[in-house]
């Protein structure tokens, strides 16, 4: 059976970032499965033995990774051909075929497993992002991620919320001051946090995004009362809290809301007024979206 393609060009709407650290990614991904080599595959299959193989989606969700899967298939075998029938944020059900691969046996099998762990999680993250995106349409509520990634490949993960149609919040220590509870515990509160991370800033020539956690309403008080703060975070206030504290806040300050809130819950949080939710459980504790790669005769 020959592949058919709908001739579907790599998308620009989700580029893959950065070229580099991706490649390296993947070749240590792959250097850990494949270690020596796959024995199995090279002792049951000739040398000269070429086949074809459809990876098939299993669950509905949505789809993330398929230029990646090609990258990877390609990083094993050059001469590898792979043909996408969906692109990356499509939508799939069980039974539709993603892409068609064509090569050398042995290489498809070695670059199976890998493909297959990187698109079936960055999928589960794309699938729980576009949940929460949907339950919370029509509020003007965005939905961010966390630091809360697998050791690794952040990078990955948070691209892969992009897809479900979420946004990045800070992507590593050094791109944003975001003073936390236990920040503002060791300083001795509030507003000798801020104090302190003025003073830094202007000491080290910095210009970044001050982001602070408040916990209560007297917290939200002395946050109005500073400067430069780019934006509050909520936590663990309740739907009837954050309404409270946006209405005070009355748009004086961006207003972030966290706190176990996730695609299941994000319902009772639409009416609050934040502008942002943050949910850790996009990428710490999603399930993997079902995918099988199987060979075509």
């Amino acid at each position: 059976m020959p592949i058919q393609s709908k001739t579907l060009q790599l998308s620009d709407r989700f580029p893959l970032p950065d070229p580099e650290r991706r490649g390296r990614l993947l070749k240590a991904a792959l250097d850990e499965d494949i270690g020596q080599g796959d024995h199995t595959s090279l002792a049951c299959l000739r040398k000269e033995l070429t086949g074809e193989a459809q990876l098939v989606a299993k669950d509905e969700g949505v789809i993330a990774g398929v230029y990646l899967a090609r990258e990877v298939f390609q990083l094993v075998d050059r001469s590898i051909e792979v043909i996408p029938h969906v692109n990356d944020g499509d939508s799939v059900r069980p039974g539709n075929t993603i892409l068609h691969a064509k090569g050398p046996a042995a290489s498809l099998l070695s670059a199976e497993r890998v493909m297959l762990n990187f698109m079936q999680r960055l999928s589960g993250i794309a699938t729980a992002t576009r949940d929460m995106v949907q339950v919370l349409e029509g509020s003007g509520i965005k939905v961010l991620d966390t630091r809360k990634t697998t050791p690794g490949i952040r990078l990955l993960e948070k691209w892969a919320v992009t897809v479900g149609g979420g946004y990045n919040h800070r992507f590593g220590l050094d791109d944003m001051v975001l003073i936390k509870d236990n920040h503002i515990d060791f300083c001795g509160g509030v507003t000798e946090a801020l104090n302190r991370v003025a003073v830094y800033l202007k000491e080290n020539s910095l210009d970044l995004p001050v982001v602070i956690e408040a916990r209560t309403m007297e917290e939200v008080e002395e946050v109005l009362a500073a400067e430069n703060v780019y934006r509050i975070l909520l936590d663990n206030f309740t739907p009837g809290q954050l309404k409270m504290a946006t209405e005070r806040i009355a748009g004086r300050i961006t207003t972030e809301a966290s706190g176990n809130i996730g695609p299941s819950n994000a319902h009772a949080y639409k009416d609050t007024g934040v502008d942002f939710i943050s949910s850790g459980s996009l990428t710490h504790s999603v399930k993997c979206l079902d995918l099988s790669l199987k060979t075509v005769f």
